[in-house]
């Protein structure tokens, strides 16, 4: 398996790079590699897509955040599916033509080809997740509105019955071409065929139920599989499951990113869950046994005498497990002792004699929960 380079490595810029910085890169280097300037180069054009790739990364804010903390892994199985990358469809939405007719004055027929498959857009939901979910893992059904193949025309923009003929404007080739003589010499541009938008083809009579669109809207529900320890603000790529490219193009991809809602009881930190128990002063004073709630059901938490305020137990492996890896963080239980707000004739009676005990106590180092015990014993 070959092992991807650094995407930065790549594009020859540091991790600091402006978006301009990173653009230029871009810009220089694609078009030295392109197949069209290359053929029957093998090399030249896995440079040239592992270019597209890196760019198609370092240019989003939040692709290039995901890489910087996860490497390649933020793309691969268990934070997601992937992504699809086109690097002809990269170029020519960067240089505006799939080909390099419009930088090297000669015609691309790789150019025309891509035309005709153009990928669908990719789509964003959000998903919520609770905590529990996070830390088991968990598969979720979602609702989805994409474009999906038109049912009435199978895909190809005509109304059933009708003819498909050459397009008259390109004359089947899907491009129009332009000349234009400068002083640096002729220049050929090639642009989309507004008539048969770049198929070479056109129906006499278009569909009736996509307007020739060849794609309809269309609820679905898919089911998504949710790996443990997931964070909020991460995503998974299902490649393929977003909108279908028009006229036979391939579907975009669905991204889910992930929401973890917040919890009534437990608060996240990494990998840990921290929790707040309420103890009362005998409680704390004489220790006893309490059932403290966890993510995998109830444990019980032995609590020693003389506890003190914001003193923390730890429940190992009883937090989150790690994305990627066996590991699995503990339960934080910190502790916080009540102080009664209103007192019974009985409770304030024995707080005056333990004030009394205080007064008459000659061991100066000897604690107020001590104190308590002796009060709360005899």
């Amino acid at each position: 398996m070959t092992t991807k380079r650094d995407f930065y490595e790549v594009l020859g810029v540091g991790k600091n790079a402006s978006p301009d910085e990173i653009k230029k890169a871009f810009r220089t280097l694609a078009p030295k590699y392109h197949p069209d300037r290359n053929p029957g180069d093998h090399e030249a054009e896995e440079n040239f897509k592992e270019i597209a790739e890196a760019y198609e990364v370092l240019k989003d804010p939040e692709k290039k955040r995901l890489y910087d903390t996860y490497g390649h892994d933020a793309f691969m199985s268990g934070m997601g599916s992937g992504f699809h990358v086109d690097p002809f469809d990269i170029f020519s939405q960067f240089f505006g033509g799939g080909g390099l007719g419009d930088l090297f004055g000669f015609s691309s027929q790789r150019g025309g080809s891509r035309t005709r498959d153009r990928a669908g857009e990719d789509l964003q939901i959000r998903l919520s997740l609770t905590l529990e979910e996070v830390s088991t893992g968990v598969s979720k059904k979602i609702k989805v509105k994409r474009l999906v193949k038109c049912d009435t025309c199978k895909g190809n923009g005509a109304e059933p019955g009708a003819s498909i003929d050459t397009c008259p404007s390109c004359e089947g080739r899907g491009v129009k071409r332009t000349v234009q003589r400068s002083f640096f010499g002729q220049m050929v541009t090639e642009s989309i065929c507004p008539v048969c938008e770049g198929q070479g083809k056109r129906a006499s009579k278009k569909c009736s139920a996509c307007h020739g669109e060849t794609r309809i809207r269309r609820e679905e529900t898919l089911e998504v599989k949710i790996p443990a320890g997931v964070e909020q603000g991460n995503y998974l790529s299902l490649q393929g499951q977003g909108n279908i490219g028009p006229h036979g193009g391939t579907a975009g991809d669905l991204i889910v990113i992930i929401e973890v809602k917040p919890h009534k009881f437990f608060e996240r930190h990494g990998d840990s869950v921290v929790c707040l128990l309420n103890l009362s002063f005998s409680e704390a004073a004489l220790g006893t046994k309490v059932e403290v709630p966890t993510l995998y059901g109830k444990v019980e938490l032995n609590i020693p005498a003389g506890t003190q305020s914001e003193e923390v137990f730890k429940l190992q492996g009883k937090g989150l497990p790690r994305l990627q890896s066996s590991y699995v963080g503990d339960q934080l239980v910190k502790i916080h002792v009540h102080t009664p707000q209103r007192l019974s004739g009985e409770e304030r009676e024995l707080f005056q004699r333990l004030q009394e005990l205080e007064g008459k106590q000659s061991d100066e180092h000897k604690g107020f929960f001590e104190r308590l015990k002796e009060v709360l014993s005899g």
